[in-house]
């Protein structure tokens, strides 16, 4: 498939005030990562870790009840009727929690104004593909039974799985994901080529972590590496993927193919961030800008889709 496709990528230069706090937010990271406890226990760690993007003030949080949607809800003040979220949570496939997301999912649920329901799902190695992507297509169709649009946003490999549910159903309105994981087969040059200024993601660690998330199923399967396996419908879809990251080229190419397919695909390339930047809120002006598009992506094209 013809990956010069004509598509347009949105460059967004580094804010200056960014440029002055990347060094810092990258020293905080080297030594989150290095520290000893985490290095023991990295499933408590990246919880961790992720549970230091706040929470926002006046979105209630909770456990769902129901068992085909299992995880947690974010509810922001006046929602709007009858339109929710559907956000599924990266780590590798192999760590992350739907708590650990609450702070970063309420940020989206409050810029968006939708209820939010963030996924649980089994992880790898205990549990193989494609047990996850059944339980996101079903709580995916689940949930459009109970709203007239539903959104769908991912990061990582969360936004990998996002795009491999896409293959399952559309029932879909839009779709955001941050720096998806969508090749486990580390075909893209960046996986090597921007290694030295990857600063969250190895290469080995991600090959350990695919090796489980595979289990019996080929890596170049649609399902493992969306990549490989565009399908015929897809959402109004935006990808935001950081200068710095090794999964660059995981991103770009998707877009590529699927812009090449017909599909209406947005591409923003966010100069100097990192691996999945938009949890750093607090931290980075780019941060909230990204989450401040992509709620804005998401309410245009869920106003303006299919009912």
């Amino acid at each position: 498939m013809n990956e010069s496709s004509g598509l347009q990528t949105q460059v967004i230069p580094l804010p200056p005030v960014d440029h002055e706090a990347i060094p810092a937010l990258h020293e905080a990271f080297r030594r989150f990562w290095s520290d000893p406890s985490t290095q023991a226990a990295p499933r408590v760690g990246y919880d961790a870790f992720l549970a230091l993007t706040p929470p926002v003030a006046g979105v209630s949080v909770h456990p769902s009840t129901d068992p085909a949607l299992p995880g947690w809800i974010c509810v922001p003040p006046d929602p709007v009727e009858d339109e929710a979220l559907f956000y599924i949570h990266g780590g590798a496939y192999v760590m992350g929690t739907a708590p650990a997301y609450r702070g970063l999912a309420s940020q989206i649920a409050s810029r968006a104004k939708r209820i939010t329901y963030i996924l649980e799902y089994p992880l790898a190695p205990e549990t193989a593909l494609p047990t996850a992507i059944h339980l996101a297509a079903a709580a995916l169709a689940r949930l459009s039974t109970q709203y007239r649009k539903v959104g769908v946003v991912g990061d990582s490999a969360g936004g990998g799985l996002t795009l491999a549910t896409l293959r399952e159903t559309s029932v879909a309105s839009a779709a955001v994901v941050f720096s998806p994981w969508t090749d486990l087969t580390f075909s893209g040059a960046s996986i090597r080529g921007r290694a030295s200024r990857e600063i969250l993601l190895a290469e080995a660690s991600l090959r350990e972590a695919a090796r489980g998330y595979l289990g019996s199923t080929s890596a170049h399967d649609g399902r493992a590496s969306p990549l490989f396996g565009i399908p015929s419908t897809l959402p109004p879809l935006l990808i935001q993927v950081g200068s710095e990251e090794i999964l660059y080229d995981d991103s770009v190419r998707y877009a590529q193919r699927a812009h090449a397919a017909g599909h209406d695909v947005t591409l923003q390339e966010w100069t100097g961030m990192h691996h999945v930047f938009q949890q750093n809120v607090v931290e980075l002006h780019a941060a909230r800008t990204a989450l401040d598009d992509a709620a804005a992506f998401l309410g245009r094209h869920m106003r303006d889709g299919k009912s």
